[in-house]
């Protein structure tokens, strides 16, 4: 269908823009040689870019930024080298080549010799570091080139559709071990020491894919999977935390091959832990690189969570093997296909590895977050025009990633699992080993199921926001409206990007008249039993006829990307049914009544009669839905007000709590072990359940004299807990556990910890860890974590903006929007809130800006809340503790 005149996203960019290369040279190979100095931290190198023109070639424009080049050459077929003139045109990370004669079209080889620097910003060709057990430290050269950055590395035309085979060559220093893309196929000595490393060639792939690591490092022994080679690359001393990388990477190797219908496109897969890297993991062919946490986990000491957090990321990479790498958008306005649809296949392949960790339920989560931001004004359409590096390094975000992996499981509900499939399977085959507009993989997918996918998707992929689906009563009857969602009105002076309507895939069903045990059932497939299957357009739609009558379910089984909203009979009637809802829809309906809260347009009680409904055992992300207005709320009221705010908590929770008690049952299942978890730490942080608080201090003194291990499901609640009721000797603890963790998940663990810490001294002193001691990749999520705490976000303000400078300096460029996004909680004072506002308007960040604008917004959706939440919420809060405490018999303590 043509594209609505609101929609973003017409057409390509424009090739001649100043950030786009003209194509006299089209490659098809390079042949790059590097000879990295750890030592010194430079490299140096040649490479050798063979390719056709389409015409005379009087000048090529190469990227290159960061490089010195020496000389360069051109030639035309096996014609003799013609010297060039050489031009950096660093505004435009360009190299501009002359050659000093004309040359013919047809074959044209660039030969250059470059050299450059091994940065320490984690991006390009840069250099991680770590100590070893003798207390020296130990440097490894790696790379990041995603989204711009091979430039960094090697003269090259760095743009996703310039696809080449990759012939890599190494100089590696004595007694270090070095990976890439290929296997190696030859090595040979150097006079001088060490030797050269060549690697086998590469498939046609762009060049933010290539990779090549050198350092003291160790592989474990490969093992097979499924016809591939597969090894995990690590510092030494880490061999016992590599098991279940490999576990999962086998599981995920044959599932994709099955699921996808062809086989791994490379020739081996290593799996490589960087200790600094500025990403979760890189998805290079046959050299995915990683943060240790996203690899390496005991998992006799990692919780449940932790471990689904390597599955995760493990199964995304691989998944991009196929989706991304043999199969490559045209340009960076397409990434989010590849990375929604890595995402996608990342949680079939995990709900299939474990199907007890239920991956898409906990989905549910990050579907939240991403309706959080699509809501907002500053919102923007998941496919949109990108030009300039930092636009595209710009689109890596939650509407990315997970508002593209919901609109695609929504789509998968609708179609049906066998159609959806059939469709990624022709859009594979069709187009392996080249690039692709997003509207191909509609086109395979309407030719596979007969479907209007192009009309449906463009309408959620070409405009920013999601629609608000009500049930009301309309002429002739119960009928269903859309209308755009959104937390308030568009700032003064501003555009908003949120839509008009959509095209909505929706499933309804109904519950039977009279009440009845839940089922353990889960609806909401595709249109089966029971429930009526439908397309809601702009226009009112009456309500079809359910099997069964009775209350309807709209967003049966809880998939679309939407909110839904009821007439307050109908919330009433579910809430006190919400057994009989699929886990899904719990969740969504919990959500759904948040966002609307937020948004000024439900009472704040109706969210705790829902709180009411919740069973004692209850679905761990469900609980957690509710958690997190809990928290927020703790943000938002009066000090005066917290007490409420506990004792609802309190009460909210105890049953769970005397339930599941602290201690590890004999059949408890995953699920069951997270809940406790979750329990546990909402009773000792926004319950302040001193008995819980007690409770916790004791199991980790215990832990920590050597008298008993920690459960490890239990252990991230427990050290929560600790450091939200701790004192400076909690923090010295919890510092040295910080210094000496025994994996690098506990690492994490301790140094997010040290910011909950209530003493205000210790926020200070985490502040200067922050901007010293900790790794760069880590420094801006604690201080996000000291900026968002309702004690410490104020004066981590004021340090922060006192020093940008330095903490600029000391971010990942792709990180510091993250750390800005916890500026949405300095909420409770409108005149900070303006202050915050002016400053960052002031400094802006030269990528990420729109992430920034939209924890802005977001800031003033939360001063909102604040001031109409007020009043109100500790009277509702006092009340439903009476209520939770008369309906489960007395108090809300244990």
């Amino acid at each position: 269908m043509p594209r609505p005149a609101s929609f973003a996203g017409e057409g390509p960019v424009d090739p001649s823009a100043a950030h786009r290369l003209p194509r006299a040279l089209v490659p098809r190979r390079y042949d790059l040689h590097l000879r990295p100095d750890l030592d010194q931290a430079r490299f140096e190198g040649t490479v050798r870019i063979s390719g056709e023109a389409a015409s005379e070639v009087r000048e090529v424009l190469l990227h290159a930024v960061d490089l010195q080049v020496a000389e360069a050459s051109a030639s035309a077929a096996e014609g003799p080298a013609v010297p060039c003139d050489v031009q950096l045109e660093p505004e435009h990370q360009r190299l501009r080549l002359r050659p000093a004669e004309p040359l013919p079209a047809g074959p044209l080889r660039l030969d250059l010799r470059f050299s450059g620097e091994l940065n320490d910003r984690l991006h390009g060709f840069y250099r991680s570091t770590y100590t070893d057990p003798e207390g020296r430290t130990r440097t490894i050269a790696t790379t990041q080139f995603e989204a711009t950055h091979a430039r960094r590395a090697f003269p090259c035309l760095d743009e996703p559709d310039a696809k080449a085979v990759f012939a890599i060559t190494l100089d590696v220093p004595e007694g270090l071990l070095a990976v890439s893309n290929g296997p190696v196929v030859d090595e040979e000595p150097l006079p001088g020491g060490g030797r050269r490393v060549r690697f086998g060639d590469t498939m046609p792939m762009s060049t933010y894919l290539v990779a090549f690591v050198v350092g003291p490092l160790v592989a474990t022994e490969p093992v097979r999977a499924g016809g591939t080679t597969l090894r995990v690359v690590h510092v030494p001393g880490k061999e016992g935390l590599t098991g279940f990388a490999l576990e999962a990477a086998t599981h995920a190797l044959d599932f994709f091959a099955d699921w996808f219908g062809l086989p791994y496109p490379a020739d081996k897969l290593d799996l490589v832990a960087i200790p600094d890297f500025a990403f979760g993991a890189m998805e290079n062919l046959g050299c995915v690189t990683f943060r240790e946490t996203a690899l390496l986990v005991d998992p006799g000491r990692a919780s449940q969570l932790e471990l689904q957090r390597v599955a995760d990321v493990v199964s995304h990479e691989i998944a991009h093997m196929w989706f991304g790498d043999l199969v490559t958008m045209k340009w960076w306005n397409g990434i989010w296909l590849n990375e929604a649809f890595a995402t996608f296949m990342e949680l079939l392949c995990v709900d299939h590895f474990r199907p007890a960790w239920r991956r898409w339920v906990s989905f549910g989560l990050e579907r939240e977050a991403a309706l959080a931001v699509d809501g907002l004004h500053r919102t923007r359409p998941v496919e949109y025009p990108v030009g300039s590096p930092e636009e595209a390094e710009g689109m890596f975000d939650v509407l990315t990633y997970q508002k593209g992996a919901s609109v695609l499981r929504m789509l998968e509900r609708y179609l049906g699992e066998e159609r959806f499939r059939d469709g990624i399977r022709r859009y594979l085959a069709r187009h392996r080993y080249a690039n692709t507009e997003t509207a191909d993989l509609w086109d395979a997918l309407e030719e596979a199921s007969g479907e209007p996918v192009r009309q449906v998707m463009e309408s959620w992929i070409f405009q920013g926001g999601h629609p608000l689906v009500t049930l009301a009563e309309g002429p002739s009857g119960p009928e269903l409206r859309q209308e755009p969602f959104a937390y308030g009105p568009p700032l003064p002076g501003e555009p908003s990007a949120i839509g008009r309507h959509w095209e909505v895939p929706l499933l309804v069903r109904a519950l039977p008249e009279a009440p009845g045990p839940a089922t353990g059932a889960e609806p909401g497939g595709s249109g089966g039993d029971g429930e009526a299957r439908l397309l809601l357009g702009a226009e009112p739609t009456a309500l079809p006829p359910l099997p069964g009558g009775g209350v309807p379910v709209l967003n049966a089984g809880g998939w679309g990307f939407y909110r839904v909203r009821y007439p307050r009979s109908t919330l009433e009637t579910l809430a006190g049914r919400l057994g009989e809802l699929a886990v899904l829809e719990r969740f969504g309906l919990i959500g759904d009544t948040w966002a609307a809260v937020l948004a000024g347009q439900a009472d704040f009680a109706d969210l705790l009669t829902l709180a009411g409904g919740l069973a004692p055992r209850e679905d761990p992300d469900v609980l957690g839905q509710l958690a997190g207005a809990l928290r927020s709320l703790e943000r938002f009221l009066d000090e005066a007000d917290l007490g409420a705010l506990a004792a609802c908590t309190r009460a909210i929770v105890a049953p769970s709590l005397a339930e599941l008690g602290f201690e590890r049952q004999p059949g408890d299942d995953e699920r069951t072990l997270t809940l406790r978890s979750l329990v546990v730490a909402l009773a000792g942080t926004v319950g302040q359940d001193p008995e819980v608080q007690e409770r916790c201090r004791a199991l980790f003194a215990a832990e920590q004299a050597g008298r008993a291990d920690l459960d490890p499901d239990l252990a991230p609640a427990v050290v929560q807990v600790v450091a939200a009721s701790g004192d400076r000797s909690t923090y010295e603890q919890l510092l040295d556990r910080y210094r000496h963790p025994a994996t690098p998940q506990e690492e994490m663990r301790f140094l997010v910890a040290l910011a909950d810490v209530p003493d205000p001294q210790v926020a200070a002193e985490v502040f200067e860890l922050a901007l010293s001691e900790v790794r760069t990749q880590n420094a801006a999520f604690v201080l996000a974590a000291l900026l968002g705490s309702r004690l410490h976000g104020p004066a981590t303000w004021e340090r922060l903006t006192a020093r940008w400078d330095e903490v600029l300096a000391r971010t990942p460029e792709n990180l510091a929007p993250r750390m800005l996004e916890a500026v949405r909680w300095l909420c409770r004072d409108r005149a900070l809130a303006e202050r915050v506002t002016d400053w960052l308007a002031a400094h802006p960040l030269r990528s990420g800006q729109r992430t920034v604008q939209q924890a802005l917004e977001r800031l003033w959706v939360h001063v909102g809340a604040v001031e109409r939440l007020r009043s109100p919420a500790p009277a509702a809060l006092q009340a439903a503790t009476a209520r939770l405490g008369e309906g489960r018999g007395g108090g809300a303590g244990r």
